[in-house]
């Protein structure tokens, strides 16, 4: 059985730099009727630094180059919703790739997982797709259940 490969600096860099633009492209093009109701919007890279692995240094850096990211993702903030009758209001949805030692998980959440890719595995279109219309489907879910707490 062949080993899978593991996170470090050259994994990390293509996701950060490759996956997570083709990524939110993917996104914008499902949001374009959500975008339309807000003021203006944002959808970025994160990258945690803060994270550290159990047992690692304390005094050790946390970042791409040295391979030990644990977690970054997409986020998207949409701000100021304009529709008459309804109080403004701002929405933020994260999207998550936390990164295991030999694997990494894609989904809403730390606990919430739609996806696990080996590190340097090829993202198909059929997987920009289906994690774009998950995370996008959430997002709405979120906003009308926003909008009914406002309207009760």
């Amino acid at each position: 059985m062949q080993d899978r490969p593991l996170r470090d600096k050259k994994a990390l860099q293509q996701l950060y730099n490759t996956v997570l633009p083709e990524l939110a492209k993917h996104i914008h093009q499902h949001l374009a009727d959500v975008i339309a109701l807000f003021h203006d919007f944002r959808l970025e890279r994160l990258l945690d630094t803060w994270t550290r692995e159990p047992g690692t240094d304390a005094k050790a850096e946390i970042s791409i180059e040295q391979g030990n990211i644990q977690q970054m993702g997409l986020r998207l903030r949409l701000e100021g919703f304009e529709r008459v009758g309804a109080d403004n209001f701002d929405l933020t949805k994260d999207l998550l790739f936390k990164l295991e030692r030999n694997f990494y998980t894609v989904g809403p959440d730390k606990e919430n997982n739609w996806l696990e890719m080996d590190y340097l595995q090829h993202w198909d279109n059929a997987a920009y797709e289906m994690v774009a219309e998950k995370w996008v489907e959430q997002l709405i879910d979120d906003l009308t259940q926003k909008l009914e707490n406002l309207a009760t």
